[in-house]
């Protein structure tokens, strides 16, 4: 079995191209698929099937853009509700690539439908691998919370039994889940490998160790993070079956005028330079979103799904257009209506004004915060962006908490003339809330570097040596 592991950072997922002779398979694609195809003709190996563990919750899938390029066959769960031609797979079903057996379990849990892909060899009865999915995770296991939470406690229920199936396959035996460090799919914090064993995860995985029910119960629930808002738009999609695109549509560019149209019928202006650029200088009423692997997450998250859109890029462009329309389609985004041509500056030559505010560092919060404390006047104004679990791991006295992603409800009652200090764990949240709050006409500092822990540490120590 010869096997390429294509990783999705911004997403953290995997997909997997698993070859035997001069046949493949594509595991759980996302919908940019022609990297999968691509690599499968450099092998010299006809994809035959593409196999999928459940609907997904988190991207579109990539299914239909491979049988479109291939002619390969649609084998997906048997329960999922697709809308389109597909075998259904449940318990026992096959799928045969080359010398390989890749057989169906089902192991509800994450999603009702969900099954795993347990690989055999030639004719061996033995597994030497099982694509998980989104159940027995490295380090963790999938969340059960996403359809709602009507239905959380019979997926947890039906996850403890399917995590534990799956950690009675041979100890040898290769897990290669689709979820990992970085997806928002996760339960508890996961390993940042990519792969394991069903050995590893028995001797280290929390959730292999809970000694009954209730214990796996509190531990897949305990760390749970918030997930973006798009989530609930994906299986929809994914049962109906997304267009196919053949490759990543182009953005054109737009003159100022075309942007300011735009933006003044009720396009969405997202700025995806990085913060401090941002800050220096940027349309009134964009939104700074950085074009970094979270991208498309955050433009899911932020934004009315599928909003039009009009972007700022950052250098190179070309590259940025590209990067950006990917991040945008793996969610089900129409692709935006243009992108700025010559940024800023094209702007500011049309004889538009931009916006700006100071973008800090923790070492002039904390001075604002001693300077209050020695003069004996109120702190700084300063609002916390990060998520709940976070805070729990401390705050700075007196600060506001409302998490990014529930800030454009709340943004009336945050308004005032002082400033908002606007922090997070590294800026890259607390970017998009300052942006937020800017276009609402809300005075904001952000600090652009560092976060609360930095704050908090430099103004322990200021206080310890000022004897305090």
């Amino acid at each position: 079995m010869e096997l390429e592991v294509f990783v999705t950072p911004g997403l953290g997922d995997n997909s997997f191209l698993v070859i035997s002779g001069d046949e493949a398979a594509v595991v759980d694609p996302q919908r940019d698929a022609w990297r999968f195809v691509a690599a499968a003709l450099r092998r010299s190996a006809r994809v035959r099937a593409v196999v999928e563990t459940h609907v997904h919750n988190d991207y579109v899938s990539g299914a239909h853009e491979v049988r479109a390029a291939t002619g390969a066959e649609l084998v997906l769960p048997a329960d999922g509700g697709y809308e389109f031609a597909h075998r259904g797979a449940r318990e026992g079903e096959e799928v045969r690539v080359g010398d390989l057996r890749l057989v169906a379990m089902d192991t509800p849990g994450h999603t009702f439908e969900h099954i795993a892909w347990v690989v055999y060899e030639g004719d061996g009865d033995v597994p030497v691998a099982v694509f998980t999915g989104g159940s027995l995770l490295v380090g963790s296991a999938g969340r059960t919370d996403l359809l709602g939470p009507d239905h959380a406690e019979a997926l947890t229920r039906a996850q403890y039994t399917s995590v534990r199936r799956l950690a009675g396959l041979p100890g040898a035996a290769q897990v290669l889940p689709t979820h990992g460090a970085g997806s928002f799919c996760v339960s508890a914090m996961p390993s940042t490998s990519r792969t394991s064993t069903v050995a590893a995860e028995l001797a280290s995985n929390d959730l292999l160790m809970a000694p009954d029910e209730p214990s796996f119960a509190l531990e897949l629930g305990g760390e749970l993070m918030a997930y973006p808002a798009y989530y609930p738009r994906m299986a929809p999609i994914n049962r109906a079956g997304a267009p196919v695109l053949g490759s990543v549509p182009a953005i054109r560019p737009m003159t100022a005028g075309e942007v300011w149209d735009h933006a003044g019928a009720g396009v969405r202006v997202v700025d995806a330079r990085d913060r401090d650029a941002f800050a220096a200088g940027h349309l009134p009423g964009s939104v700074n979103i950085e074009l970094n692997s979270g991208f498309g997450s955050y433009v899911g998250w932020m934004l009315p799904f599928d909003a039009p859109l009009a972007l700022v890029l950052p250098d190179p462009v070309e590259e940025s257009a590209v990067e950006a329309a990917t991040q945008l389609l793996r969610i089900g985004w129409r692709m935006p209506e243009g992108y700025l041509d010559g940024g800023p500056a094209a702007w500011t030559s049309a004889g538009l004004t931009l916006r700006s505010y100071p973008s800090v560092g923790p070492a002039e919060l904390c001075d604002a915060v001693r300077g209050a404390e020695d003069a004996g006047t109120p702190p700084p104004r300063v609002l916390d962006v990060r998520q709940e679990l976070e805070w729990a791991w401390g705050v700075l006295p007196g600060s506001t908490t409302v998490f990014v992603a529930d800030l454009p409800g709340r943004l009336p009652e945050l308004g005032g003339t002082e400033p908002a200090w606007v922090i997070c764990s590294n800026g890259h949240r607390a970017a998009i809330a300052a942006s937020m709050l800017d276009g609402a006409g809300i005075p904001v500092r952000l600090v652009g570097s560092g976060g609360v822990s930095e704050v908090r540490q430099r103004c322990a120590a200021q206080r310890t040596a000022a004897g305090h």
